[in-house]
């Protein structure tokens, strides 16, 4: 079964398919994605730089990205600065007391200390310390310094995804879905918002690479099947005749005969007639809810529906999944992996407040941009809100076999927390302030987590008489002292490489010091 070169089944293969979804077929899901990746041949395959099967070893690999929204500061974290080590300038710069910055034993990372009363002008108190997480992640923690090109939110967030548009403006999650996307369902789910939500500005690319926008996690499950959850439906064979005369009568339309030809017609009727029916017969209503059943509230049973056999794990690791988008977020991060739906996806809090919490707050005004008031209460809260997600998500991928393998969802996935941009250094109001606010800066680092990467390790350094960064040999990995120009190409070589994506032809750098030997 194949589609048409306008991108329709058959007479003769619909009804094959109708015939098969009126059985009850399991195999429908399966036979209606190799139609849709039938399109995508060997050779143009090879020509976008992707290829059918993973490069490496013939499995798939996954990507989660964390936008950290407003711009996440390394020097808050993980490259921490000690007042004793910046001399004269200690007083002016983004630099902490001493006890305030931790030691991570065995390691190059460091991890702050914060307890503040407030939170800029919000009277909730903050009270956090990352040495928990680091000590517990660091052999698969890379920290690479960054300096960007953008000091707008929108632009910059973008520019993170695509490495300022190096390989022909595609988006790392939509690499990932060229490289491993082949049968399945959703290759490409984004959840996140701003920058890190868009699409990149590769029009060669297969539509299923485009990532597919969900803007509830915790609804959007129930939209993924056409019948299921509507009393009185009628059956499924019935729904699937009503279906076919439906296609068929709007091919012979003068609508459907004069758009024939038309890109949007023809990925209208792949995703109604080949991917809608894909997606029913994986059952996704109900493998992806995490909502309970709970009358009258959610009478989940009363139209037919069931919660996922994950959803009593995951409403316990995530309790606010409902009320606080980012924990919904990455519990349907979860399901996607486990489920083999995606093989990319995309989460992040954005800049609306969200109530709740053991503080009253889960998340502030502006995210990591509160930073304008309050930069190093608001860099403490944040980083431990994605801290915080990122590590539960990273136990549960543990504990979640990938094969009869031995190997884990954890040893072949990588989470890239992304970020805007940096924070500038400069404390705005008194020497020596606890309480000061900052502005956007390009310089900066990122944080990537994951056992195929160089784990436990630093590429580039700070200065701690500026508190800037400073660069790296993306092929070594040597420090680079004064080094300050962008970097976006080589965190995005960087990526992909460790990912096993075929970046032949692409003329991205060489940033093997990324992976693990």
């Amino acid at each position: 079964m194949s589609l048409r070169d306008n991108g329709r089944l058959s007479r003769r293969e619909l009804l094959k398919a109708l015939t098969l979804c009126a059985a009850g077929s399991s195999t429908l899901g399966t036979v209606l994605t190799g139609c849709r990746d039938s399109l995508v041949t060997p050779e143009r395959l090879e020509r976008l730089g992707g290829q059918r099967t993973a490069r490496l070893d013939g499995k798939p690999r996954f990507l989660i990205v964390v936008g950290a929204t407003g711009g996440a500061s390394i020097v808050d974290g993980m490259l921490a600065v000690r007042g004793s080590e910046a001399g004269a300038n200690a007083a002016t710069l983004n630099t902490f007391p001493d006890a305030q910055v931790q030691d991570v034993p065995g390691s190059p990372f460091r991890a702050v200390k914060v307890d503040s009363r407030k939170l800029g002008s919000i009277p909730i108190p903050v009270k956090t310390d990352q040495l928990p997480f680091v000590k517990k992640h660091k052999d698969t923690m890379l920290v690479a310094t960054t300096v960007g090109t953008s000091v707008n939110h929108a632009i910059a967030q973008k520019r993170s995804l695509t490495g300022n548009a190096i390989w022909r403006g595609r988006t790392l999650q939509e690499c990932m879905a060229l490289q491993y996307g082949a049968g399945f369902a959703i290759p490409n789910v984004n959840m996140a918002a701003g920058g890190y939500s868009e699409r990149g500005t590769d029009d060669a690319l297969p539509a299923h690479c485009f990532g597919e926008v969900v803007a509830n996690p915790s609804l959007w499950p129930l939209g993924l099947d056409g019948g299921k959850g509507i009393k009185d439906a009628p059956p499924r064979d019935v729904l699937a005749l009503a279906r076919g005369t439906r296609n068929a009568l709007d091919s012979r339309s003068v609508f459907g005969q004069t758009f024939d030809n038309a890109p949007a017609l023809q990925r209208w009727n792949e995703q109604r007639i080949v991917g809608q029916p894909a997606l029913e017969m994986k059952d996704l209503i109900t493998r992806l809810n995490i909502l309970p059943d709970t009358p009258p509230r959610i009478p989940l049973t009363e139209y037919g529906l069931d919660s996922s056999p994950d959803g009593a794990r995951l409403r316990e690791v995530f309790p606010e999944y409902f009320t606080d988008p980012i924990q919904g977020q990455a519990a349907m991060a979860f399901l996607l992996l486990k489920y083999r739906v995606s093989v990319s996806v995309t989460l992040g809090p954005s800049f609306n407040v969200v109530v709740g919490g053991p503080v009253g707050i889960a998340n502030p005004p502006l995210a990591f941009d509160i930073s304008h008031n309050d930069h190093r209460t608001g860099q403490a809260f944040m980083w431990a809100r994605v801290m915080g997600v990122v590590d539960k998500l990273i136990e549960l991928l543990k504990a979640e076999p990938f094969d009869d393998s031995g190997e884990s969802m954890w040893d072949r996935t990588l989470i890239y927390v992304a970020t805007d941009f940096g924070r500038t250094r400069t404390r705005t109001r008194t020497a020596n302030a606890a309480e000061f606010g900052s502005g956007h800066d390009l310089n900066n680092g990122v944080l990537l987590l994951s056992p195929m990467l160089r784990g436990n390790t630093v590429l580039g350094g700070v200065d701690p008489l500026t508190t800037l960064t400073y660069g790296f040999d993306p092929r070594t990995g040597a420090p680079e002292p004064g080094k300050v120009s962008s970097n976006e190409a080589d965190i995005f070589s960087g990526l992909l490489h460790t990912l096993g994506v075929d970046t032949s032809g692409s003329g991205l750098p060489d940033a093997s010091a990324f992976a693990r030997g």
